[in-house]
Parts: structure tokens; C-alpha cells; sequence
């Protein structure tokens, strides 16, 4: 009678990647653990099969480049538009054709646990990822709108990787040499755009974060510049920060004389 593999020695197999023919061994064994063990397996394939379909779909509109002979492909996008204090971030992302990245998606609909964790896997799984760094001066002199026309197009003219199209959040852009198509929504419809949301989140947030550290009584690592009643109370109490974008209200109707920081940087990632 042959001897049975006990169920941990099955569990690890499991998570190692069996073969069809342990498989069809195992479906074979009547024991409940290995049952439940197989079952287990199971469901997680099937939501891995179904991740990655979604995944492929998440491209389609990177295989439009492809199938007319553009390979490289960058999505871009923003973080910071909004908050009243705080740079622009801007990345632009070059995938390749096959990615496993479970759970890409528009960066405000992952956890920062999940973020984190993708901002990893992106900068491994990439061709190539450039930032902008866009300082409070820069915005107030060129506009919100502007800054985050200009930083799009400084991302997608200093990649290492040449993009030969590009598709952009809802963000028009006229660039020689490089297609651009701007879609609405696109960090939920594009996973080149989705990847760039994710970069473009995070770097802001850290930098968020540290910035809490020199001005710990705004909280910016808790609502990372955004304009909340206790963030707006803060500046009524204490003043504005360096940081803080003086073209912003309540700010513009402050009558500052202190002009805002000017810290503009392009970091070439991968």
C-alpha cells in the first residue's frame, strides 16, 4: 500500500506549485484535510485566472498602441492637484506587454497597505518610470491646470525608454514624436495609467509625510495637504508654511508677501 504524503507535506507542495499529475494523486485521496486543502487551491486559482484576465483587459488600450508597431507605451498622471499646500507629483509608466500585478487599479481606490506593496512591484516589473516634482511657486506662477500639463510633458520627454505613444488621465497634450491619447478616467481603463497613479500617490505621500515632520502643526502626514477644517484652522492659527501654495484659498486672500517654496525635481526611476 503506498504511503500517503501527510497534509502539510501536501499544504507546502500546494503553495510551491504542484504538478497535474500530484494533483490528480491528491483529488484521488479521501481525506477530509486534503479535500479542504484542494479546495482551498482551487478557489485560488480560479481568482488568479479571472485577476489575470482582468489584467489583460486593464492593457487593451496599450494593445491598440502595439498593434500599430508602437511597443512603448507610457501612461501618466498626477497626484496633488487639489491640496492647499504640497509640490504636484507627476509619473509617467512604460509596462511591458504581460504584467502580474494583482489589484492595479486608480490609486484612490487601493489601501496605502496595497499601494505600498505595488509601488515595489511596479518599479521591478517596468521599462521605464520617470517623475516630476512640481514646487507650491511653480504652481502658483503657472496655474494648477498648467503645472500639471507641464509636468506631464516633462515626465514623457526625459523617460530612459523612448515612448512611442502615450495615453494620459484626461490630459491633452501635444508632444512631437510621441501619439498621446487622453482618456477620461483612464487610471481605471489603462494599466500604464493606473501604474503612474500609484508612483505619482505614493512619492506625494511620502514626501507629505516628511514635510509633517518639519511642520508638525499643519498634519500633513494625516490629510497630506488636502484643505480639512482642522488643516484650514491651522493655517488661520499659525500661518502658512513655506509649503503651503499661496494661489489657494484662504491663502490668496491673505495678502502674503513670503512667496512659496520653489523645489522642482525630474527623477528618472527606472
Amino acid at each position: 500500500m503506498e504511503k500517503k504524503e501527510s497534509i502539510q507535506v501536501i499544504r507546502e507542495q500546494l503553495k510551491l506549485g504542484p504538478e497535474e499529475a500530484e494533483l490528480e494523486r491528491w483529488r484521488k485521496d479521501g481525506r477530509t484535510g486534503v479535500r479542504k486543502l484542494l479546495e482551498a487551491y482551487d478557489r485560488k486559482q480560479a481568482a488568479r485566472k479571472l485577476e489575470r484576465e482582468r489584467l489583460e483587459r486593464l492593457q487593451d488600450l496599450e494593445r491598440e498602441f502595439w498593434e500599430r508597431g508602437m511597443d512603448q507605451v507610457a501612461g501618466c498622471d498626477e497626484a496633488g492637484r487639489g491640496p492647499l499646500a504640497g509640490p504636484l507629483v507627476t509619473a509617467a509608466v512604460i509596462l511591458p506587454h504581460g504584467i502580474w500585478l494583482p489589484g492595479l487599479t486608480d490609486s484612490k481606490k487601493v489601501t496605502p497597505a496595497r499601494r505600498e506593496t505595488l509601488y515595489g512591484e511596479i518599479l521591478e516589473q517596468a521599462v521605464s518610470v520617470t517623475v516630476s516634482i512640481l514646487g507650491p511657486r511653480e504652481i502658483d506662477r503657472l496655474n494648477i491646470y498648467q503645472a500639471a500639463k507641464t509636468a506631464m510633458t516633462l515626465c514623457l520627454t526625459h523617460m530612459k525608454v523612448h515612448p512611442q505613444g502615450a495615453i494620459t488621465d484626461a490630459m491633452p497634450l501635444e508632444i512631437p514624436g510621441i501619439p498621446v491619447e487622453d482618456m477620461v478616467r483612464g487610471d481605471s481603463k489603462s494599466a500604464a495609467v493606473a501604474a503612474a497613479s500609484i508612483i505619482a500617490k505614493v512619492t506625494r505621500d511620502h514626501i507629505m509625510e516628511n514635510l509633517d515632520r518639519d511642520y508638525p502643526q499643519y498634519g500633513f502626514a494625516k490629510h497630506k495637504g488636502y484643505g480639512t477644517a482642522r488643516h484650514i484652522q491651522a493655517i488661520l492659527d499659525c500661518g502658512p508654511s513655506p509649503w503651503h501654495r499661496r494661489s489657494f484659498e484662504p491663502l490668496k486672500s491673505m495678502d502674503l508677501k513670503e512667496p512659496a517654496v520653489s523645489e522642482n525635481k525630474l527623477l528618472k526611476l527606472k
